[in-house]
């Protein structure tokens, strides 16, 4: 394996690890607000809460690794990225202070706040729509270089059919992964009405999910060709992610294993976003950026690398054994303590 490639692998687990826990969380505001408007937040919130206590700090310590490691692998990224991302990453950035905020006022009692809530639920849906951005610009097509200036063509963003079956497929996945999740750690805590609640927010949002895949598929075919010819032929990857998509919905339909259940959406969503990665390759940004013009020095390379892969070992650890002490602990698990 080339270094160019390894360094592109290990940015694109960082980045899978965020889209997981990033999704918990962000579908968990909505939820936490969807309790408190139907009543149900003597139900749903405590649970929801539990969960985020301990995790909601390192969340981001997988985005921060991304694209600290991004510019640092592919220097190029920078300059085309910053003009594109300047708006949509503006606001995304405006929204994670505006949900940081909500964590800190929480600790002092303003959590159950319904205004405070609507902000948490709402950025919890408009940061991933924000953030998907950046996949769909990496298509091609919203960039203009003309005398070597870099010209954001954001109109042909926002009329683009791709872009906002992206930012679809990133809402409905949000809210997919995140009650899954929930559901499985419901049946731990043995809250048997919490579960059933995020057990049926699990199924309804499993058949929008696959919609808004296929949605990104046909609408790629119409935007960027060469990518969709490349995503079909490694087709096996997609068929992969489909068969854990029926199992996951299986076992949750069947009040069953949902444990296993979420590690088959983990895996779902695996096969789906490296597949999608692999069929990019080798373009990060098509047609001005790829894996092989825009690499750094072998010496920087492999320094990254090995700073990112360790970064890695001691990240993945250190997430095990704050589950284990917190999360899954038996008594904190159940609220008694």
């Amino acid at each position: 394996m080339s270094l160019e490639v390894l360094g592109i692998t290990v940015l694109w687990i960082f980045l899978y690890g965020y889209l997981i826990v990033a999704s918990i969380d962000f579908g968990s505001g909505f939820f936490a607000f969807y309790g408190k408007v139907t009543g149900k937040d003597h139900i749903l919130n405590d649970l929801i809460s539990r969960y985020l206590s301990p995790v909601w700090e390192v969340t981001n310590v997988f985005f921060v690794f991304f694209f600290v490691g991004l510019v640092g692998f592919f220097p190029d990224t920078a300059y085309y990225f910053g003009t594109s991302l300047l708006i949509p990453g503006s606001i995304a950035i405006i929204l994670l202070a505006i949900r940081g905020s909500f964590y800190a006022f929480g600790n002092y009692g303003s959590k159950d706040n319904i205004v405070y809530l609507f902000l948490y639920g709402a950025t919890g849906l408009l940061i991933p729509a924000s953030l998907s951005t950046a996949l769909t610009i990496s298509e091609g097509g919203f960039l203009k270089v003309t005398d070597d200036k870099v010209i954001f063509l954001a109109n042909e963003l926002l009329k683009s059919p791709y872009s906002w079956s992206v930012v679809a497929l990133s809402i409905v996945s949000v809210l997919f992964i995140s009650a899954t999740f929930l559901t499985y750690y419901a049946d731990r805590a043995g809250d048997i009405k919490s579960r059933e609640i995020l057990r049926r927010f699990a199924l309804f949002w499993s058949p929008p999910t696959i919609v808004t895949s296929l949605l990104v598929f046909v609408a790629l075919r119409e935007h960027n060709e060469e990518h969709f010819t490349q995503a079909i032929e490694i087709w096996w990857m997609f068929g992969l992610s489909l068969v854990f998509f029926a199992i996951a919905s299986y076992l949750i339909y069947k009040k069953t294993r949902f444990g296993f259940a979420f590690i088959a959406v983990m895996l779902q969503f695996f096969f789906a976003f490296f597949g999608y990665g692999a069929s990019h390759l080798p373009y990060i940004l098509y047609p001005y950026i790829t894996i092989q013009s825009s690499v750094t020095n072998p010496t920087m390379g492999t320094t990254l690398v090995i700073v990112f892969i360790a970064g890695l070992f001691l990240l993945i650890p250190s997430l095990i054994l704050l589950m284990r002490l917190f999360l899954f602990d038996a008594d904190y698990i159940k609220g008694q303590k």
